[in-house]
């Protein structure tokens, strides 16, 4: 029979709530109030419908939610409404700032339903609200984070974090590793499978170009090995690759200018060595309409730009712009 999700004329987006005293249910219910993303998606909400409503006064246009078990998901969802499965989970007592295992073991579990709707072809993508690393793993999650979660459940091992703000792309070669051991993880085949991926990602935008530029280690790009020699010994050699393997590719280019030049039209997407690199620039241009990508994986996953901010949750200052433009990207990318 066929699945009446994935022939809707609207891509189904399961959104993840993320940690419930975070930041994760005041975006999400603002984001839902301001109507956006129903232009572009079904939204499937993965999260505590108690925690939910209790955004209402911080989000008065909220839209109420057709509340739907798992087993029935095989229904027919209708346009323009709000879906929300808490998929059997026991929601623990609400409290905005506190860290809670409880709470980090629903927001795990959360994800990896989408992950299983997303591999049975139920949702079309999915968009993850913000954990705390720290407390998922004092819930006993072995991981570090979402992008490690779906790639280990989708049985990928070569995956890249990516961050993407309007024309301004980037590919991490490393993510959430320590500076020294992001060093040793730079190697030459690394940075033509990251080349390699976000081409294809550049592809699935239908972007005509697609200029990726990889950017330098040391300072300068090394200056010539003034400065280093890992410019000439691994990066140059990886970019000759790319070229020889068709990829519009360039670097070693110095990473105190190859963002701004990317922001100028020069790049369509920079392939950055380690973390830091390529999150400061982005967070400095485009704090609010950051969304990360996972890529490398077989399905869509997108993300806010930030964390669960236990500082400010339940205060009404989160914004939720990031969490409307990621939705809004994983929904281009599920029907590219």
């Amino acid at each position: 029979m066929e699945n009446p999700l994935t022939s809707a004329p609207k891509p189904v987006i399961a959104i993840t709530m993320g940690d419930i005293n975070g930041i994760g249910p005041e975006i999400l219910a603002k984001a839902l109030a301001s109507r956006q993303i129903f232009a572009h998606c079904i939204p499937l909400v993965l999260g505590s419908h108690s925690a939910l409503e209790a955004q209402r006064a911080l989000a008065p246009a909220l839209p109420s939610a057709t509340v739907v078990e798992r087993s029935a998901l095989n229904a027919p969802l209708h346009e323009d409404r709000l879906y929300l499965c808490e998929a059997m989970q026991q929601t623990p007592q609400l409290r905005p700032g506190v860290p809670d295992p409880a709470a980090g073991a629903c927001a795990v579990a959360w994800i990896e339903e989408a992950v299983r709707l997303c591999q049975a072809g139920i949702a079309s993508a999915m968009t993850t609200c913000p954990i705390s690393k720290d407390v998922i793993y004092q819930a006993g999650c072995k991981h570090t984070g979402h992008t490690e979660i779906v790639a280990s459940m989708t049985g990928v091992e070569d995956y890249r974090m990516c961050l993407f703000a309007d024309d301004m792309r980037v590919v991490h070669l490393t993510g959430h590793l320590s500076l020294r051991d992001a060093l040793d993880a730079i190697t030459a085949e690394r940075i033509v499978s990251s080349a390699r991926i976000g081409h294809n990602a550049l592809c699935k935008l239908g972007l005509k170009r697609k200029h990726i530029a990889i950017a330098g280690l040391n300072p300068h790009a090394g200056e010539n090995g003034a400065f280093g020699t890992e410019e000439a010994t691994i990066i140059a050699p990886a970019v000759a690759q790319c070229r020889e393997e068709g990829l519009d590719c360039s670097g070693p280019h110095s990473p105190d200018t190859i963002f701004k030049r990317m922001q100028e039209g020069e790049f369509d997407l920079v392939v950055a060595l380690y973390h830091d690199q390529g999150h400061i620039p982005l967070k400095l241009i485009a704090m609010d309409l950051g969304v990360n990508v996972t890529l490398g994986v077989p399905i869509v996953r997108t993300s806010v730009d930030h964390g669960t901010a236990f500082d400010i949750a339940g205060t009404g200052r989160a914004r939720e712009n990031s969490l409307i433009a990621a939705i809004r990207l994983a929904a281009k990318l599920a029907q590219a």
